[in-house]
């Protein structure tokens, strides 16, 4: 016997045909809400069961949810046999990069993404200081009206780099009293959280204490610090190790970054990685994690080099390649992470700055060093010297069997690690890693209805009130009244990413409609001109 569409929609399996939607309107002084959507499965967010209802929306607020309203919508959505949820929240995003630039936000709208938490990584585009505040920040992003809501963590990368430079030294104790003030300037303002960024300079010349010192500010507000550790690969358990010992010493809470085992050799630590964040959180430290649905990570081609090397900044990496003692330690080095994960062939060059180095972007480094008959090493310098550092990679170095297990894991929760991009305008540059265009519905299509490592309310659960309670937005991520009107409806017999690797600007499948603060976004694969998205500012009293 075939199974109801609705069935499915419930449970989350099975595969059936999309459903088409329709619309009414009624007089707008006849009407009693803004928008109804009609008849969907709707899951709440919190990991119960999917149920029909209807959900009407007044003003930017959801104004009720439940069987066969009599509300009636100046505006009525046949939802029939699709799946209506709370606004996916996206707790790693490096989406304001490209806001200024397109304020559309295409590749974040089209997955269901309707807030998107920034200043990741370390960086922010505000650090708390008196001339870059975060009050000032927020008020810029109103201004901008961007589709996605917009939350940001300080990066304390970036907190260090006003204070005390791009050199590895350590921070005064005037220098470290100002910047645990930027850090406290920034919370008061609103910021979600801080964040580091320890394997990117100058974030990596931060030493232990002083990370405890910057995120003890965060205690008492309940939020977290979020770290890009200090390894992913080699010394990854001992880079775990670290980060609970700032949150340990800070007070606070913690969440691990885009959490992955790096190089094959690696693979086998994820039981022990397991281990240590299962421990912490048996001693009471409030520890999570994040990852990307993904077997390729993204970051500069820069990073393939040691941190030492890159002390100073630029010109100066550049001056120790011209060294012969030192640049022969350097190539060593390197080779030696290129080797980790699979050869130069793994390394994807995403993005280019250098007009001439356009034929670079989207090839494979060590085919790309052959059809120029070079050797890989020879080529990448020359690359990093014609872009002065500014070229970016993927690399390609997980596995799947532990990326299925980091998405089940009660802790776990999906980012996107990516920016935001169109396949039109001024955003469509380079080759992206598509993780920017098809994270969340990737989730939902490959990991729950293909190979059911989660439930669809699971998953929903952790793309919506997980996050948003992590870094206190305690109106987002939830689907009940009075809440935020931040709703997505999706197919989940259809929902699928499009964007690969070779092909990145493909936007996803099986997205019906998108709603951001009350007002429609997306509908049937057309964007509204609606810019609805607001800046967001933590509420630190709430715990969701």
């Amino acid at each position: 016997m075939t199974q109801s569409r609705r069935a499915f929609v419930a449970s989350g399996s099975g595969m059936v045909l999309g459903a088409a939607l329709s619309a009414t309107r009624v007089r707008r002084g006849s009407a009693d809400a803004d928008i109804v959507l009609r008849g969907g499965t709707v899951f709440d967010g919190t990991g119960t069961d999917g149920r029909e209802a209807d959900v009407a929306i007044s003003g930017d607020r959801i104004s009720a949810v439940g069987p066969l309203l009599r509300t009636r919508g100046a505006v009525e959505i046949d939802v029939r046999g699709l799946a209506v949820a709370p606004g996916f929240v996206d707790i790693h995003s490096h989406g304001d990069a490209s806001l200024a630039a397109d304020p559309r936000a295409e590749s974040v709208i089209r997955q269901g993404i309707t807030t998107i938490v920034v200043g990741a990584d370390g960086s922010s585009r505000a650090t708390g200081s008196a001339a870059n505040g975060f009050a000032a920040m927020f008020t810029r992003i109103e201004r901008l009206k961007p589709a996605p809501n917009v939350a940001s963590m300080i990066g304390l990368g970036a907190v260090r780099a006003e204070i005390v430079g791009n050199g590895d030294r350590r921070a005064s104790p005037s220098e470290l009293r100002r910047m645990v003030g930027m850090v406290e300037r920034a919370l008061k303002d609103g910021a979600c959280g801080a964040s580091s960024g320890l394997e990117y300079t100058p974030g990596a010349f931060a030493p232990t204490n002083e990370l405890i010192a910057l995120c003890a500010p965060l205690a008492r507000r309940g939020l977290v610090y979020a770290t890009h550790m200090r390894n992913e690969d080699d010394r990854l358990l001992e880079a775990i190790t670290e980060s609970i010992v700032v949150a340990r010493g800070a007070g606070c809470g913690l969440q691990i970054s885009h959490l992955k085992t790096q190089g094959p050799r690696n693979w086998s630590k994820l039981d022990q990685a397991f281990a240590l964040i299962d421990a912490a959180h048996a001693d009471g430290i409030d520890i999570a994690f994040d990852r990307y649905p993904y077997l390729a990570y993204a970051t500069s081609l820069m990073n393939l080099f040691p941190v030492w090397s890159r002390d100073g900044g630029i010109s100066a990496f550049l001056a120790r390649l011209d060294t012969q003692s030192v640049a022969s330690r350097i190539e060593a080095e390197t080779r030696a992470k290129v080797e980790l994960i699979g050869g130069w062939d793994n390394v994807q060059i995403t993005a280019v700055s250098a007009a001439a180095d356009r034929d670079a972007e989207g090839k494979r480094l060590g085919a790309w060093a052959a059809s120029m008959a070079k050797p890989p090493y020879t080529a990448l310098v020359g690359l990093i010297r014609r872009n002065g550092g500014n070229a970016d990679m993927a690399g390609f170095a997980m596995s799947e069997e532990n990326l299925d297990r980091i998405l089940a894991h009660p802790r776990g929760m999906v980012c996107t690690d990516g920016g935001a991009f169109a396949i039109d305008g001024p955003t469509r540059r380079g080759s992206p890693h598509p993780r920017g265009a098809g994270s969340f519905p990737r989730v939902l299509g490959r990991y729950v209805r293909e190979r059911k490592v989660l439930t669809l309310a699971q998953a929903i659960r952790r793309l919506t009130s997980v996050p948003a309670d992590r870094v206190r937005l305690s109106e987002r991520g939830r689907l009940s009244v009075g809440k935020a009107a931040d709703v997505v409806v999706f197919d989940p017999a259809r929902i699928a990413d499009a964007a690969t690797f070779e092909r990145p600007f493909q936007y996803p499948v099986g997205i019906s409609v998108v709603i951001v603060n009350g007002r429609i976004v997306l509908r049937d694969g057309q964007r509204s001109r609606a810019q609805s998205g607001r800046a967001l500012r933590s509420d630190p009293k709430s715990a969701g």
